[in-house]
């Protein structure tokens, strides 16, 4: 494997979101996760007709993080998902949504369902207070800790 095809699969990493690529051609293996902290260094071994054990590791600094926009608001609550599995904004498809952004929510009112291994799980509020945004889109599916909602408590 080139340089140029390892930068390459850094790019797609990059432009596609996702946050670890693993490609093996033969012997050669080169693995890609993202979200390194500033100033952690990326190991690349050189596949140039030598196995890997033989050569030391060249090591290349990764570009600076791009700004992740504008700060989140101190004031929201964000409600994340407790489980891996299938965000659904309704009961069934057709049927209203439980919230819509602007509304008034209390706690323990239904959000959402996440499906997770053929169950449905509802997901209540635990604070009073106006939706300010939906986070996800319905059907999406959403991982552990994965911010769903964020709520203006009043």
């Amino acid at each position: 494997m080139t340089a140029d095809e390892i930068r390459e699969l850094i790019q797609l990493a990059m432009e596609t979101g996702i946050a670890e690529l693993e490609v093996q051609r033969g012997e050669n293996r080169v693995r890609i996760r993202r979200g390194l902290a500033q100033g952690q260094e990326i190991l690349i071994p050189s596949t140039e007709n030598v196995p890997p054990a033989a050569l030391p590791p060249r090591r290349v600094s990764p570009a600076p993080a791009a700004p992740a926009g504008p700060e989140p608001d101190a004031n929201l609550v964000l409600v994340k998902s407790p489980i891996v599995g299938t965000f659904y904004e309704a009961a069934s498809p057709g049927a209203p949504p439980f919230v819509r952004v602007g509304e008034s929510i209390q706690p323990g009112k239904v959000l959402c369902i996440i499906e997770s291994m053929k169950l449905m799980n509802e997901i209540e509020a635990e604070v009073a207070g106006i939706l300010e945004s939906k986070l996800v889109q319905n059907g999406q599916p959403v991982e552990y800790g994965e911010a769903l909602f964020a709520i203006r408590p009043v």
